[in-house]
Parts: structure tokens; C-alpha cells; sequence
């Protein structure tokens, strides 16, 4: 009885390689990114690519154990669940309005200390943001929401 669980989980496990899911390897820098809507500078700009593009972004760059369903599947799912929460390769679909409230969230959510999540830097050390590189993306994140807030 166990070596016909063990073979059809095998079975299983061999099937679900053959799916897979549309890889999110969109352009990195096009007309609609964030840079063309609020002033980045390089510093914040490299801090966000670094911690925040796999999952926020139309580009991401996949680790090797992405490619192994269901961890795959589970990877994918959550980059679509980060690019609905804020996308930065597709900035431009929102009113400024909107745009400043997404700034404001991104500060909110690095200065709590949920962006990056834990489970994504535990894979990628170089993820990991110190106590100065929070507070350079939270005062961008709070310099732009205001100066976009302004009518």
C-alpha cells in the first residue's frame, strides 16, 4: 500500500512539472514605470530593484527552485498577489491621487518592517534592507506622496 502512495505521489509530483505558469519577464524600464511619474534617485532607485522588483515589478528575476512545481506555482501566485498590491512597471494607470496613496503605503510598509517580506529574505540575504536604507525609501516614498498630494 505505501509503494502505491509513494508511486502515484511520484506520478503526481512528475505531472505538475508540466505546468506552468506565464513567467513575469516584462520589460524592466517602460513608459508607464514609476520613474517617469515621481523623481527616483539612483540610491532609491537600485534599493527598490534590489528588494522590492521581483515581486512589485514586470520583471523578475527567477531563483533556481522556481522552476520546480508546486513551488512554482506558489512563487508565481505571489508575485500576481505584490504586482496587484503596487506594481511599479505600471505605475502610470493610477490617478496621482492614487499614486501618492501607493507612496504612502510603501512607507508604511517599510517603516513597519513587512516590506521586504521575512520569507523573501530569507532566501535573498541582499534583500534584506538595514535601518538606513529604510529610512531612505520611507522618505522618498513620504517626499513624493506629498509632493504628489499637492493639486
Amino acid at each position: 500500500m505505501k509503494r502505491k502512495i509513494l508511486i502515484t505521489l511520484l506520478v503526481l509530483f512528475i505531472a505538475i512539472q508540466f505546468i506552468r505558469p506565464k513567467a513575469n519577464n516584462g520589460a524592466a524600464l517602460q513608459s508607464t514605470d514609476y520613474t517617469h511619474y515621481v523623481s527616483v534617485p539612483t540610491n532609491v532607485q537600485q534599493l527598490l530593484e534590489k528588494s522590492c522588483y521581483d515581486c512589485h515589478s514586470n520583471h523578475t528575476n527567477y531563483p533556481w527552485y522556481s522552476y520546480i512545481n508546486p513551488v512554482g506555482l506558489w512563487l508565481n501566485n505571489h508575485i500576481d498577489d505584490g504586482k496587484r498590491e503596487i506594481n511599479f512597471s505600471d505605475f502610470s494607470k493610477w490617478d496621482k491621487k492614487k499614486m501618492a496613496h501607493k507612496l504612502q503605503e510603501v512607507a508604511e510598509q517599510v517603516e513597519k518592517g513587512d516590506m521586504p517580506l521575512k520569507s523573501y529574505t530569507l532566501i535573498h540575504t541582499d534583500a534584506k534592507l538595514n535601518e538606513q536604507e529604510r529610512n531612505i525609501i520611507i522618505q522618498w516614498a513620504k517626499g513624493e506622496q506629498e509632493r504628489l498630494s499637492k493639486p
